[in-house]
């Protein structure tokens, strides 16, 4: 059962970060980092995880949740001066992706710089040898993605016996990427006197529901609910075409010459499709997905930061962890067939009190993942008038697009016949189903960021992604 924040603190009353308990050296370097006010849900959170309390927080991208569990956990950490033996973490972190993993890592090195606590990061895509190597000495924050971790555990390398804190970031993720399964498994090694703490962007009821089950008498914290969309992004639409999708995003980019620009398709190879392109016509740009080796998810991520390319196209689950401060634009060239990830895709622009845009191209069969948005936020874009030289997308409605089939119109009359190729294929709204895998129906080379090889059985499927992993 969830207990409201009240009945701990006045959240008014924590203005700075010296109003909260934390220790002497950790204040010294937050203070370093120039940080002097705490975000809403750090003013809610750190409190009562100071208390030791589980935390059920909800709260968009970039309001600063990574320092809402990081500064309790580490003051915690240095208060109980237990070392952490051979192959043991005393803090356990999961994050969905590799390259959110390696952020928090990142920043909970920065906060406990000299304070003697050692921080390390565990994903795929890099060799595990050298991952085995640390853990064998013992680490004290173990940040990981699910998949890595098992393959950690299974070859003994690591033991989860001895965790004091338990953080999943990234929650309402973890589930959609399908590691219910893996996490199912990885909880009942973990000591049950523990501290645990979720964390999410937003709060559809299987995040309650896993609550219920990892969570002792949490405290819900929430500066976000689930519908509510970055106040500060002005949100545009136009309904297009889907073969004049790329000839608009140029003259858009041409004619808007955006700082940091964050595209969103839905496939890899629509990703790979659209840098393509736009390099064709002199606009440099780089992709990030699942297909990417690390190497190079880590040269385009850098070069987007450092500003050597202003347009970085992205797929949802690799976008997971992109925490780049000054995004201008956020670009849905494919809308999410999952509401909830629009709420994700515009939470990247309009961060630390700056402004952005986010700009959405409907096809005629996506228009019902549009007012699948619109129900879900309750705010309705700007329609946006196509350019002349365009041609109108017909007005008539159009059934969503199921990855592998092609578009059909409401009351059409399906033109195949008999048993579907394979006892999957008929199965409506999941990827895969169908003769083809991507975008483009049938015979089509895209592939989604999501499930694939369906005809292995979605348990099969879950188990191989979960061990895979790390999009």
């Amino acid at each position: 059962m969830l207990r409201p924040l009240a009945a701990y603190f006045k959240v008014l009353s924590l203005t700075k970060f010296s109003d909260f308990a934390l220790a002497e050296p950790i204040q010294k370097r937050v203070a370093e980092g120039g940080y002097t006010t705490p975000s809403p849900i750090q003013q809610q959170a750190i409190p009562p995880a100071l208390e030791g309390k589980d935390i059920l927080g909800i709260a968009q991208t970039g309001t600063g949740k990574t320092a809402a569990f990081s500064l309790p956990s580490i003051h915690h950490l240095l208060n109980d001066k237990r070392r952490a033996g051979r192959f043991e973490c005393r803090m356990l972190v999961l994050a969905p992706t590799r390259e959110l993993a390696r952020q928090i890592a990142d920043s909970m090195t920065g906060y406990s710089k000299g304070l003697g606590l050692f921080v390390t990061s565990a994903f795929g895509g890099v060799p595990i040898n050298r991952q085995k190597r640390i853990l064998e000495r013992g680490v004290d924050v173990l940040v990981a993605t699910p998949g890595r971790l098992l393959d950690l555990i299974d070859q003994r390398y690591l033991t989860l016996s001895k965790v004091e804190i338990l953080v999943l970031d990234e929650a309402d993720q973890m589930l959609d990427l399908g590691f219910i399964v893996p996490l199912k498994k990885i909880v009942p090694m973990l000591p049950k006197q523990r501290q645990s703490l979720f964390f999410s962007a937003t709060m559809p009821k299987t995040i309650s529901q896993l609550a219920d089950q990892f969570l002792t008498n949490p405290v819900q914290v929430s500066v976000a609910p689930q519908s509510t969309t970055a106040e500060r992004v002005d949100q545009k639409v136009t309904y297009i075409n889907q073969d004049d999708k790329q000839r608009l995003l140029k003259d858009f980019i041409n004619n808007e010459n955006p700082d940091h620009m964050l595209v969103f398709t839905q496939t890899k190879h629509g990703a790979d499709k659209v840098v393509k392109n736009l390099m064709a016509v002199g606009i440099h740009s780089a992709a990030i997905h699942g297909n990417k080796s690390q190497p190079q998810r880590e040269r385009a991520l850098g070069d987007f930061k450092s500003g050597k390319i202003n347009i970085l196209v992205a797929t949802d689950i690799a976008a997971r962890g992109i925490d780049v401060d000054g995004i201008t634009h956020v670009i849905n060239f494919d809308m999410p067939n999952v509401s909830e990830q629009y709420v994700h895709r515009i939470g990247r622009t309009a961060r630390a009190g700056a402004s952005g845009i986010s700009y959405s191209l409907v096809a005629p069969d996506e228009r019902q993942f549009l007012r699948d948005v619109v129900k879900l936020t309750g705010v309705k874009p700007d329609v946006v008038a196509l350019p002349e030289g365009y041609d109108e997308p017909p007005r008539e409605e159009v059934a969503p697009r199921i990855y592998g089939q092609k578009p059909k119109r409401y009351g059409a009359t399906p033109t195949r016949s008999g048993p579907p190729k394979n006892k999957h294929s008929s199965r409506k709204g999941r990827p895969g189903g169908g003769t083809g895998s991507g975008r483009g129906g049938p015979g089509s080379s895209a592939k989604s960021d999501g499930p694939k090889h369906w005809n292995n059985g979605a348990k099969s499927f879950k188990r191989r992604q979960a061990r895979n992993a790390d999009a």
